[in-house]
């Protein structure tokens, strides 16, 4: 059985109870495979993601970026104001091998991937900012993808769902 990595991924959400639909053949029986545990023993999990902590060059203008560019709010100075606040989704969660070139450089280590509602209007404000942005053409079973770096060459996948 042979699929490419987003069609993977479709499946691993699907295994984990993401409840992505439109999956069927051969990969809908092993995700219900996979998804079928043997205990009856209930597993406490996360909740989401609560943050993501990496390091940057110039942590300021970066964070500056982030905010002006994918309207990412950054830390509160204080308990009185909110965070970052994200709609609820599906999230990915996927460790790959370290000789992975997904990611382009590699002496990359991470890569996040952030849902957007309409792909199309991300890539063209991106695009207007200056920013340059590759729409993957094909649109997969889970939706479709675009790429783009931070200033500090971090990869970043864009991400609309289907439906």
């Amino acid at each position: 059985m042979s699929f490419d990595r987003r069609e993977l991924i479709h499946l691993l959400a699907f295994a984990a109870g993401s409840g992505i639909a439109g999956l069927d053949g051969p990969l809908a029986q092993a995700a219900e495979a996979v998804a079928s545990p043997e205990s009856s023993t209930k597993m406490e999990k996360v909740l989401g993601v609560g943050g993501l902590f990496f390091r940057a060059k110039d942590p300021v203008s970066l964070g500056r970026w982030y905010k002006e560019h994918l309207g990412i709010a950054l830390t509160p100075a204080s308990y009185d104001d909110h965070p970052w606040r994200t709609e609820a989704g599906d999230t990915i969660f996927t460790p790959f091998p370290e000789t992975s070139s997904y990611f382009g450089n590699p002496k990359q280590m991470w890569m996040v991937n952030f849902r957007v509602r309409d792909l199309d209007k991300m890539a063209t404000q991106l695009r207007t900012a200056g920013i340059p942005v590759d729409v993957d053409p094909k649109v997969y079973p889970n939706g479709r993808f675009a790429r783009i770096h931070d200033p500090e060459g971090n990869p970043i996948e864009l991400w609309q769902p289907t439906g």
